[in-house]
């Protein structure tokens, strides 16, 4: 054993000495005649220094064995995964998963695993996906078991499988993605061999559900490195089988002719959104309209009788499509709906140095963007890729004007709510009707002229409502 490894291993053993609910539940289970461990990635995330407030542990014991041996001990039980042989638990502010030792495989057809129990602990972790996540540490002997070299992989920056690629992706094919995912989390290097089984395996991924296939993706994309994750899908074939747009854009050459193609400037702008987000931790939805910004350049690409390539309305076809691979994907409505406006958005600020801009469009853009905003600054700074430095802080400073220009509107308006000068109740005693459609008609009148005009006083927006009446016939 070398040093590096001995001190790793004393770090365990040091955490579990002064985390007194493992000990604690280990001597529960080893009264009633049953073993616990540490397992999986909690063990990583100790050896990593960064184990959190989840405790994932395996047992021999049975789930309704589990339920005997914490019930009157746990503060909280939870039995939603028994059906998988997983018992939660939650203690002292600790959240616990208690799995049965177990094996699981897919029998090539049904999109579900089956489960069938174990009996031993070696068997149990040659099951596991990744030799980083086949450790385990035992409660409370603190004996450390490594039989797959998962200490020297992660001293090593490497991810690779218990058993054979091949076994491994044919028990669960979601470990391909987990892969791919878990390069993008800890920053590691996927081994060769499991690239190849990757490439080779990719259709196996078909037999999964879209949930499963969702959370997955979405834990990458939020990783520290989604990346290098990205690049292994696509280089792999993974991502045809579930977000085809994103290996499409490596068809496409980049209007301003300054990345080798769409893909690359993509990724680019992934990273610069991530360098935007600051101390607020992974955003999701940021982070997926910056990867789905410009997947509608393939289909809207046009070149002119100069050579020149356009996408001309790339944005709206991008809104469509990223709409639709997020609903297959099965993401909340709420979630691909904010998605979908940030990538019709992006686009909306490229004109504003030319001077064109009204305080009219500067509201306008204010009032479509909404809650959005401060994505849409970010998603947009995100997206100057050029390798022009004039360019680029032409750019840069024509956005900070455009921020500047918010700001004062916002502090003469109330910008973030920005709403007729007259109400209903103004409106049907002014016109003389009662509540319905003509009410309505007149409010989205009066929003419009606040757009466009600012705030007006009311004699004024009294005065415009009553010429768009008469106007309409609704008033002689």
């Amino acid at each position: 054993m070398s040093v590096l490894n001995s001190a790793q291993r004393n770090a365990v053993a040091e955490l579990l000495r002064v985390s007194p609910v493992s000990d604690e539940l280990g001597r529960r289970f080893g009264a009633a005649g049953h073993e616990l461990h540490l397992v999986g990635g909690s063990v990583r995330d100790a050896l990593l220094g960064r184990l959190g407030d989840d405790l994932d542990f395996c047992t021999d014991a049975r789930p309704e064995q589990t339920l005997a041996v914490v019930k009157g001990w746990a503060d909280a039980i939870w039995e939603t995964g028994r059906d998988f042989g997983t018992i939660g638990v939650q203690k002292d502010g600790l959240r616990i998963e208690i799995t049965t030792f177990r094996a699981e495989a897919y029998d090539g057809v049904t999109r579900n695993p089956t489960v069938t129990y174990g009996d031993n602990l070696l068997d149990d972790l040659q099951r596991r996906d990744f030799t980083i996540n086949a450790m385990a540490v035992s409660v409370p002997g603190h004996q450390f078991t490594d039989p797959y070299g998962g200490l020297e992989d992660l001293a090593a920056g490497l991810i690779r499988t218990p058993a054979t690629p091949a076994m491994s992706f044919s028990d669960d094919p979601l470990r391909m993605l987990r892969a791919a995912r878990f390069a993008s989390k800890l920053q590691f290097t996927v081994d060769e061999s499991v690239i190849s089984a990757m490439r080779d395996m990719a259709a196996d991924l078909d037999r999964i559900t879209a949930e499963r296939i969702r959370d997955e993706f979405t834990k990458l994309l939020s990783g520290a490195d989604p990346v290098a994750g990205l690049r292994l899908l696509v280089d792999t074939g993974l991502a045809d089988r579930f977000l085809p747009e994103l290996s499409g854009l490596k068809l496409e050459i980049d209007e301003h002719a300054q990345h080798k193609d769409v893909y690359e400037h993509t990724l680019i702008v992934v990273q610069n959104a991530i360098r935007l987000e600051g101390d607020s931790g992974p955003d999701f939805t940021l982070r997926m309209a910056a990867l789905m910004h410009d997947v509608g350049k393939p289909a809207t690409k046009d070149v002119g009788r100069d050579g020149r390539v356009s996408f001309h309305h790339h944005e709206v076809v991008g809104a469509r499509m990223t709409k639709q691979r997020m609903k297959a994907m099965r993401y909340p409505k709420d979630v691909t709906a904010e998605v979908v406006e940030l990538v019709a958005l992006h686009l909306r600020f490229y004109g504003y140095g030319r001077g064109e801009w009204t305080d009219s469009a500067v509201r306008r853009y204010v009032t479509d963007a909404g809650p959005l905003l401060p994505r849409l600054h970010k998603l947009t700074r995100s997206d100057v890729t050029t390798r022009n430095r004039r360019k680029a802080a032409q750019l840069a400073a024509d956005y900070d004007a455009l921020e500047v220009r918010i700001t004062r509107l916002a502090a003469e308006e109330d910008l973030a709510r920005v709403r007729p000068d007259l109400d209903g109740n103004a409106i049907m005693e002014l016109l003389g009707v009662p509540p319905g459609p003509v009410v309505g008609k007149a409010w989205k009148f009066l929003r419009e002229l606040r757009l466009e005009r600012g705030p007006l006083a009311r004699d004024e927006a009294e005065a415009e409502l009553l010429k768009w009446a008469r106007g309409e016939g609704i008033v002689e």
